[in-house]
């Protein structure tokens, strides 16, 4: 939903501070001027009314303080407060955020006391903005709102596909245990297509060779043939499967086959579309001339980052996705180095992925990862540089508006 993007300094100049304490159902707002006057802790709805309500609260406040700037900040939060932050992100504010883990750390030192309440929060997310220890956002939109939507949609659903094949291989471990044997993956176009005909091995018994040769024959093209045919059969007819239920558990296996049916469709319909919405962004065709960065991974990283031109470095993007480095040393001990992991899990997730693409031995930072895996580098270290060297790389090519020259990297690694 959200983007960090730089820390600020501390604020001192005629700013009206609000703040919001994120809830499923109703939220709490509160207010600080740059002279000290404040409010109590206000509770409002997550809905239209409820924005509206505290949005003339804080114009009130700003027109009587005589504040020049409208600082509204919140801590990183889930979807509860998306429709509050697009809400505002339409008014004359500055959107910021702070990490829940500093609110957290503050909280003690205004009472003495961990004690969490919604009235409370608000105040000290204020005590942490008045510090300048905030971070500004990017909220994406247009078509990097939807890559980001589409992103997380896909994701759900291999969540989805991943669970239910785990279902169907836990439910064949009871009836038909056998037929990963013979059949190797239960996934495949083939195997699907049998378990919807044949499900249970007293179904493939009761079909025969002849027909299940010939079915089998048709639906593989070709590949699977008479062996397989006999091999399936032979196992089906010994099997050691349950047969009690089996009837039931038929059923239940034709009703997860048709969920990894729908699960794919949707899959082939969000990929298809996030295609459609990266055409539309003239900056996409810079990360896909790269070789291993394809459509999902494109999307997912501008979903994540937004727009490139709201970062003013390519470090700044680094720390976006939590790869800056830090250690904890203090006098003779020297800390180990690691990576601070405060940014955005789901862009590391998707620069993983990719990192691991473009280091395979055809990959276009195959050598640069064999160069740091030479001088002894850890192996997921040397991911970690590799992932970091990617977002330079995306960084200049957004931002020199060119395509990847895979020569010039071959002669940066030699």
């Amino acid at each position: 939903m959200r983007n960090r993007v730089k820390n600020s300094k501390k604020v001192n100049e005629k700013v009206l501070i609000a703040t919001v304490d994120i809830g499923k159902k109703s939220h709490y707002g509160y207010w600080r001027s740059y002279t000290g006057a404040d409010c109590r802790s206000f509770e409002f709805s997550n809905t239209r009314a409820g924005f509206e309500k505290f949005w003339h609260t804080i114009r009130t406040a700003q027109d009587q303080q005589k504040a020049s700037l409208i600082i509204a900040g919140f801590e990183s939060t889930g979807s509860y407060g998306e429709p509050l932050v697009h809400y505002l992100r339409k008014k004359p504010v500055k959107l910021v955020q702070v990490s829940p883990m500093h609110t957290k750390r503050v909280k003690e030192l205004c009472d003495n006391s961990p004690r969490k309440a919604d009235q409370k929060d608000p105040r000290v997310i204020a005590d942490i903005i008045q510090l300048g220890h905030y971070l500004s956002l990017v909220v994406p939109t247009g078509a990097a709102g939807e890559l980001r939507r589409l992103t997380n949609a896909r994701e759900r659903a291999v969540t989805d596909r991943s669970s239910t094949i785990r279902r169907l291989h836990a439910l064949l471990s009871v009836v038909f245990p056998e037929f990963v044997e013979v059949m190797k993956s239960v996934t495949s176009k083939s195997s699907l297509y049998l378990l919807q005909l044949v499900p249970v091995p007293r179904l493939i018994v009761a079909l025969g060779k002849t027909r299940l040769k010939n079915r089998l024959y048709t639906v593989s093209r070709g590949r699977f043939g008479e062996k397989r045919a006999e091999e399936l059969y032979a196992v089906a007819y010994d099997s050691v499967g349950v047969t009690d239920g089996s009837e039931s558990i038929s059923m239940e296996i034709r009703k997860l086959l048709a969920d990894i049916a729908a699960d794919t469709a949707s899959i082939v319909l969000y990929e298809s579309k996030m295609k459609e919405f990266l055409e539309t962004l003239p900056y996409s065709r810079h990360l896909l001339s790269i070789k291993g960065i394809g459509i999902v991974t494109a999307s997912g990283i501008i979903g994540e980052i937004g727009s490139f031109e709201a970062y003013s470095s390519a470090n700044k993007l680094i720390k976006l996705a939590g790869l800056n480095l830090f250690e904890i040393s203090s006098g003779a001990h020297k800390g180990i180095r690691r990576i601070t992991k405060r940014g955005r899990a789901k862009l590391r997730k998707i620069l993983y992925f990719a990192a691991i693409n473009v280091v395979r031995k055809d990959g276009v930072l195959h050598s640069y990862y064999q160069k740091l895996i030479n001088r002894g580098m850890h192996r997921m270290k040397a991911l970690v540089a590799v992932m970091k060297k990617l977002l330079r790389i995306m960084f200049a090519l957004v931002r020199n508006q060119t395509v990847y020259n895979t020569e010039y990297s071959m002669k940066q690694a030699a």
